[in-house]
């Protein structure tokens, strides 16, 4: 890290804090090209508190810290508004990235003049080489007369060595924020990341409105990122994985890119969209692995833990009602570390 870095890493959180260390550790461990980081940690287990304050001293990165939880927009617009470099790179906390990474998505930026480039996804251990991404499609079509919304991500699910002799770097309509770079002059002419998008959606309302703006978005092979999905899912983090995929924050972010995107209310692929961020936090709770479903099924059997699936739901409605979520203020964050490293 330096003064004159061209870059400023902008990490968040995602669903959970337990795999901080091993984020931070791989972004230092491989990156040798220039960078700034900024740290937002929205709420974070006492334990993570204190190693991202140590690790702030000693590396000399920037670190915000608030103690309420934050959505993702909301954390990497703090991240942003600290930024002073040509470009920004947001990663989850959850990422892990591979040597060569980020000198490989700021030289396709500068090589082509794209407001936004994304690397090669991948999701779980890197040595199971399992695709999330290589770039995505992200659009607004008509049909019979109305107006409809598409995404998806260009081999989910494949192997790796499978589709590699297939990628090249080249335009596309998304890319995500796993780890996203971004020209810092897009936001001062689109504004900040939209905070009515509390859980979802956040990825292809931001990468449209490039798009509509007139900028270009580019895949890099390139660069090779990986993010690590629970389970498992610590105790310490239940309350803020509950929170972050809870049916308020989900239906408030269907809500606004609806009425964003002038969307119908019977469009299928937001309703199924809504359903599949159902699924994922009742599996990250009660999915046969998961830690709760693991404790009662070794105590109850396996009957009592399937029956959790059906009143997850209207837990969860009361676990993160309202008065909850808006019971502690919302406050300036506290700035620990300066952002210089020699």
């Amino acid at each position: 890290m330096t003064t004159t870095a061209e870059v400023t890493l902008v990490v968040v959180p995602r669903e959970r804090f337990q795999m901080t260390r091993r984020s931070l550790e791989s972004i230092y461990a491989n990156t040798d090209f220039p960078f700034t980081l900024v740290y937002v940690d929205g709420g974070s287990p006492a334990a993570t508190r204190r190693y991202l304050t140590a690790q702030a001293r000693e590396r000399g990165f920037r670190l915000l810290r608030t103690d309420r939880y934050l959505t993702p927009n909301e954390a990497r617009n703090l991240g942003i508004a600290q930024a002073t470099t040509r470009y920004i790179v947001f990663v989850d906390n959850d990422v892990l990235v591979t040597p060569g990474w980020l000198g490989a998505l700021v030289r396709c930026a500068t090589e082509t003049g794209a407001w936004v480039v994304g690397p090669l996804y991948c999701m779980g251990e890197l040595a199971q080489q399992t695709v999330h991404m290589t770039g995505g499609h992200a659009h607004i079509f008509e049909q019979d007369g109305a107006r409809r919304f598409l995404e998806d991500h260009r081999f989910w699910g494949k192997p790796l060595l499978q589709v590699r002799p297939e990628l090249r770097r080249e335009p596309c309509e998304m890319v995500e924020f796993h780890c996203m770079l971004v020209g810092s002059d897009v936001f001062r002419r689109l504004g900040p990341l939209d905070e009515g998008l509390k859980s979802a959606l956040e990825n292809p309302d931001f990468c449209m409105s490039v798009r509509q703006a007139g900028g270009e978005i580019y895949f890099e092979p390139a660069a090779l990122v990986t993010y690590l999905p629970p389970p498992p899912l610590a105790w310490s983090d239940l309350q803020y994985f509950l929170r972050r995929w809870s049916y308020a924050w989900n239906r408030a972010s269907l809500l606004r890119f609806r009425e964003k995107w002038h969307l119908p209310e019977d469009d299928p692929n937001l309703t199924q969209q809504f359903k599949a961020w159902t699924r994922w936090r009742r599996d990250g709770l009660v999915s046969p692995d998961s830690l709760l479903a693991r404790a009662l099924r070794s105590r109850f059997g396996p009957s009592l833990a399937r029956s959790l699936s059906r009143i997850e739901g209207p837990f969860n409605r009361w676990f993160v009602h309202d008065r909850r979520a808006t019971s502690v203020p919302k406050q300036r964050p506290r700035g620990e570390g300066v952002a210089r490293h020699d």
